[in-house]
């Protein structure tokens, strides 16, 4: 019994903890529409998969766009229609960390004086969250007239201007220094 036990306690320490593609399945509970319609405008999935952290499954990100797309400069470059969402895995992640993971996460992905550029509007982008459960969803999407909606659980909790704003945000999930690589590769559909 010891031998097994100890057995399995090395497998599952060798086991990587990576983005699991969803393409084909989906994690338990979480759906992905295959398909949906962002202000007159059919989107596809492109790729999704599971930010992990420490062993911890944080979120399910989804990539949507109108055609499929592997190469992340081209959705970086043309980022309007889109959406990507976020359907919560974790018990609880409070807003402080959410804020605090934009706020990485643009920094780690755009140089100062972009960084300068974008502070206010990231503050006010920072400001539409509160605490998330198991369960919740939060979409953003990226319009076609060069602003980012933010929905909480089908409510929209406002919009931010600009198509820098819209780059740096997926840059977040698809950027030279993203969130989680595995992730990034899963919603470019690899």
């Amino acid at each position: 019994m010891l031998r097994t036990m100890l057995l399995m306690m090395g497998l599952f320490v060798a086991l990587p903890v990576t983005a699991v593609p969803l393409q084909a399945a989906t994690p338990g509970w979480v759906t992905l529409a295959e398909k949906i319609n962002v202000d007159g405008n059919t989107l596809l999935l492109n790729g999704a998969g599971i930010r992990s952290k420490f062993f911890f499954d944080i979120y399910v990100g989804a990539l949507y766009l109108p055609e499929k797309e592997q190469q992340a400069v081209h959705v970086l470059l043309f980022p309007a229609p889109a959406r990507v969402s976020m359907t919560i895995l974790y018990k609880e992640v409070d807003a402080e960390k959410l804020i605090h993971g934009w706020q990485r996460g643009f920094e780690k992905n755009q140089d100062a004086a972009s960084m300068q550029a974008l502070q206010e509007r990231l503050d006010a982008f920072n400001a539409m969250f509160s605490d998330a459960h198991r369960g919740d969803v939060l979409s953003f999407d990226f319009l076609s007239d060069g602003s980012t909606r933010v929905t909480f659980n089908n409510v929209v909790k406002g919009r931010v201007q600009g198509v820098d704003f819209q780059r740096a945000l997926l840059s977040v999930w698809l950027g030279e220094n993203p969130a989680d690589d595995d992730l990034k590769q899963a919603m470019l559909g690899h």
